[in-house]
């Protein structure tokens, strides 16, 4: 045997070694991957849902007018900022001021009617007082001449007479006590200002006032706007949109999750968002809020028809509504639509599946006060036009 022959000898053992090793370490590794990786998955993915189909949702408030107008001005442009009460629009007031003006003047002219009909009965009161005393009189006149008939002192011509007289006053009262009941009927159990002649005034101009008013269009809600359509000189109409108003700091992620990943999903159970506009680097702590009431397809225009015989299953997605938190989404705003990652942590399974109701709600969801210092300042309009329309001294009265 040569010397070549037991080199290649001593070398196969040496190579069947080399390999022999690289399997035993793949295989090492391998097995501690798939240990490493059950042990992730029991402590830690099992725990957690996640998915890429969640935008961005929010409250879009329409801007429409309450009345029909010209529009002369507009005081707010695509993404500037609004306070609530601020106006936006404002409309060809010469129509709306033309009715104020004559709504003032008619509940003038009724509290001056009315303060007649209250001295109508006053004076009615004082009538009635003179009918009486005159048809007491005549009762006595009369009697004294049925005592004088028989003697001869008075004939029965004057007795007749004076009976007549007494007819006479006696009608005169009735009519005066009638009189007096219409007046009465009129003013009786009420004030000046609350007399329904001068209460369908009141409103009249309560009316003509917030028209007037309704010429500035105003922002219900704070916020930014979005989508301006209408233009100047536009003729607007109630219900036509004007522009949008978009409150940012109220939005909430709506994630669409499959069905088979609700099975441990409960409200109140923590997430974690990532938005596409800022990648990872910033992230968002929220809470699942609700979890949908329906499928996409079950709320969609054109529902599935899965009764007919051409049918192919297809996992569906349940919109999850989450809630940020509100100072983060005010460090990092977000828009409407935009893309977003959700990562639910399951773990906490105490929360309910769907929101119950433990004490009536006192308050509303959502509420706006911009107009309701409009009714204010026409209810003080009305009272100060009903004050200047008395005389001195009647408003105790009132």
């Amino acid at each position: 045997m040569t010397s070549e022959s037991n080199s290649a000898i001593a070398t196969a053992p040496q190579t069947n070694g080399k390999r022999r090793r690289a399997l035993v370490i793949l295989a090492t590794v391998a097995i501690v991957a798939g240990i490493g990786w059950a042990a992730w998955y029991l402590l830690v993915a099992r725990w957690h849902q996640d998915t890429d189909d969640a935008y961005v949702q929010g409250n879009v408030v329409s801007i429409v007018p309450q009345t029909m107008g010209t529009v002369v001005s507009i005081d707010a442009d695509e993404g500037m900022r609004v306070e609530a009460g601020q106006a936006l629009v404002h409309l060809d007031p010469n129509d709306a001021q033309v009715a104020y003006d004559q709504a003032v003047a008619n509940l003038a002219g009724t509290v001056r009617q009315v303060r007649g009909l209250y001295s109508s009965v006053e004076s009615g009161q004082a009538d009635l007082v003179a009918r009486q005393v005159a048809v007491r009189q005549a009762r006595e006149d009369v009697k004294r001449r049925e005592g004088l008939v028989a003697s001869g002192a008075v004939s029965r011509e004057e007795l007749a007479h004076a009976r007549d007289i007494l007819a006479g006053a006696e009608a005169a009262l009735s009519g005066s006590q009638g009189q007096l009941s219409r007046s009465r009927a009129l003013v009786d159990a009420t004030e000046i200002a609350s007399q329904p002649q001068v209460q369908a005034a009141a409103g009249q101009l309560r009316q003509a006032w917030l028209n007037l008013q309704r010429m500035a269009i105003v922002a219900p809600v704070s916020g930014h706007v979005a989508k301006r359509e209408v233009q100047l000189g536009q003729r607007v109409a109630p219900g036509n949109t004007l522009m949008t108003i978009v409150p940012l700091e109220q939005v909430w992620i709506e994630a669409n999750f499959k069905e088979t990943q609700l099975t441990k999903m409960r409200i109140g159970q923590p997430v974690e968002v990532h938005a596409d506009l800022y990648g990872s680097d910033v992230r968002y702590d929220g809470r699942v809020a609700s979890l949908g009431m329906g499928t996409g397809s079950a709320f969609s225009l054109l529902p599935a028809q899965n009764a007919s015989g051409n049918w192919i299953k297809i996992v569906q997605r349940v919109p999850v509504r989450i809630e940020l938190d509100p100072k983060q989404v005010v460090d990092h705003p977000l828009r409407l639509g935009l893309s977003m990652h959700v990562d639910v942590a399951i773990r906490n399974q105490d929360g309910a599946v769907l929101a119950s109701v433990d004490a009536p709600r006192n308050t509303p969801l959502l509420s706006t006060d911009a107009y309701a210092e409009q009714l204010a300042q026409a209810d003080a309009l009305i009272e100060r036009t009903i004050a200047q329309n008395l005389p001195q001294g009647a408003l105790a009265r009132r």
